[in-house]
């Protein structure tokens, strides 16, 4: 089964606390009572998501964190990369893959074109629309991707 971390699903959840507050600044403690996480894991997402640049945090009585920029410039596939490193469905669908049969295996260029598609899919969603859930009277509709298999 092909799915993100708990910890990326967490992260995911506390940028939209953040990004519903736009401008905020909010302590780990005020972020784990808002997203119904324990602080111990708010804390422990705050430290990656701060590196990746997408929050920043401010020091002081007053401190805690805010997002780094606006919650419409941060897209789904940088709060994955952020949590769990670059995108790659399989080993060899990374750009520097170590798989040991990367230069006779037949599917390669079919699994990066799939990974390709699957970030591309994740580049397109930005925390901000995370923030609105799809309203009920608009039908749920699948975005259809083209791909074509390499021969």
């Amino acid at each position: 089964m092909l799915r993100v971390t708990k910890l990326t699903d967490y992260a995911t959840v506390v940028l939209t606390v953040l990004a519903a507050r736009q401008g905020q600044v909010l302590s780990a403690a005020e972020l784990a009572e808002h997203s119904g996480l324990e602080q111990p894991t708010v804390s422990k997402l705050l430290k990656p998501l701060a590196q990746a640049g997408l929050v920043a945090s401010q020091r002081g009585v007053h401190g805690g964190y805010r997002l780094s920029r606006d919650a419409a410039q941060i897209s789904l596939i940088e709060i994955v990369e952020a949590m769990e490193g670059p995108l790659a469905m399989t080993e060899c669908s990374q750009h520097e893959s170590h798989c040991g049969i990367a230069h006779q295996c037949g599917v390669r260029a079919n699994w990066r074109l799939i990974n390709d598609v699957v970030a591309d899919a994740l580049r397109g969603v930005t925390l901000a629309q995370m923030l609105r859930p799809p309203s009920p009277d608009t039908p749920t509709r699948r975005r259809e991707i083209a791909v074509r298999v390499a021969s």
